[in-house]
């Protein structure tokens, strides 16, 4: 190791055995806090179906036809929060970027070739699914690249320092897609490819990857669950998706022991439940496992009115959370911090809570005032709930700690 001044506020440290280049990239936080907040969208994303639906099944039978297409994981809810972000200004603000698909290269660094090439050759025809709950259309495997893509170059920009953080407005979503195995809307791991291309060139080493996502990050979760230099966890709802994964006693294998973290919190948790987590068990093991950029599965599906989901966050909800770990970032890692959508299915909720991230994330002022906050604020558990649910987070603390 060698100590590098840049400032004289602010010490840097890098490890050689990595790239010496990658001393270009460290610069003093003040300087990292001046650049715009990387936004990164295409509307190709947006044309993605999984065609005819009603809610998850697949219309025939006593399954009558929808008026419009009903499948929970649809376009609508991505493109109004872009929508929402133009309407307020906010976009303005942003570094608005499209990004290019990942390449062949970028894929089997996670995915095995004969899925890819299967994956393809239906893509090719009139599409179809392979795994569960991913159903596509034809050109499926390109739009599905370029998702991984906006993920991936919105990590680089973030390393490259082009961008002081970053937002990716992914689609299809990647959290739950196995190796070799599509799984839960997800047709390939968008987060686990960005982070292995920025390994392979060597623009971080130690990554932590923190899902709040309301159903378990599986996916991302198979692809590390040996690698003790990528930590995951994963807060979500027990047993809502899938049903047999993210117990909180799954804490890694091999090297990855203690590498990953699984915590499952009850139906009906809140605003001061997630808060809680963040504080009591999230951060702590960020701090102690010291990443070089932290990325965040930012999906919106614990929300109050989320149709897949039994959670009672709120926009505020996601807005502080960003904040501890927009302040984590900070302190651990000079502020690198990516955030790539996943989840979330209320089409007119989604919008609002993921304004209040971006907001956040890029210190505007500009607001998009939530129609729900007081009825939502009203529905928050009572007391007696949240003793349980804090007894619920320390006995998941002497687990953990």
């Amino acid at each position: 190791m060698r100590t590098v001044k840049f400032s004289r506020s602010r010490t840097y440290y890098y490890n050689y055995n990595l790239n010496k280049s990658k001393l270009d990239f460290a610069i003093n936080l003040g300087v990292r806090k001046s650049m715009k907040t990387g936004f990164f969208w295409d509307e190709h994303c947006f044309w993605h179906s999984g065609g005819d639906f009603s809610f998850t099944l697949p219309i025939g039978g006593f399954v009558q036809p929808s008026v419009s297409e009903s499948y929970p994981e649809n376009p609508e809810t991505k493109r109004r929060l872009k929508n929402l972000l133009d309407v307020t200004g906010l976009l303005k603000e942003l570094d608005v970027k499209s990004a290019a698909p990942v390449t062949f290269e970028d894929l089997l660094r996670v995915h095995p070739k004969q899925f890819l090439l299967e994956f393809k050759d239906l893509s090719d025809k009139n599409g179809g699914s392979f795994g569960h709950l991913t159903p596509f259309l034809k050109g499926g495997y390109e739009i599905a690249s370029l998702s991984s893509g906006l993920a991936k170059e919105a990590v680089f920009s973030v390393l490259k320092n082009e961008n002081k953080n970053s937002y990716a407005l992914s689609r299809p979503p990647g959290h739950h897609c196995l190796p070799d195995f599509p799984n839960g809307f997800c047709l390939l791991a968008n987060i686990a490819i960005a982070v292995e291309a920025a390994r392979a060139e060597k623009l971080t080493q130690r990554v932590a990857i923190v899902d709040w996502d309301v159903h378990h990050g599986n996916g991302t979760e198979a692809i590390f669950f040996d690698q003790p230099d990528v930590l995951t966890i994963s807060v979500h709802q027990e047993r809502c998706y899938p049903l047999d994964t993210g117990f909180a006693g799954d804490i890694g294998k091999g090297l990855g022991i203690n590498y990953n973290m699984n915590i499952p919190l009850p139906p009906g948790g809140g605003h001061a439940l997630y808060l809680e987590v963040m504080e009591r068990l999230i951060l702590p093991k960020l701090k102690s496992f010291k990443p070089d950029m932290i990325i965040i599965a930012c999906g919106y599906d614990a929300a109050a009115i989320d149709p897949l989901s039994r959670m009672l966050a709120t926009s505020e909800t996601f807005g502080q959370l960003t904040k501890m770990v927009m302040n984590a970032a900070d302190d651990l890692c000079d502020g690198r911090l990516v955030m790539v959508h996943e989840g979330g299915y209320s089409e007119v909720y989604v919008p609002f809570c993921g304004h209040r991230v971006m907001q956040e994330l890029s210190g505007s002022s500009i607001t998009a005032e939530d129609p729900f906050k007081t009825v939502f604020e009203m529905r928050q558990p009572s007391e007696r709930v949240q003793k349980f649910h804090t007894e619920l987070i320390t006995e998941l603390h002497d687990l953990f700690f």
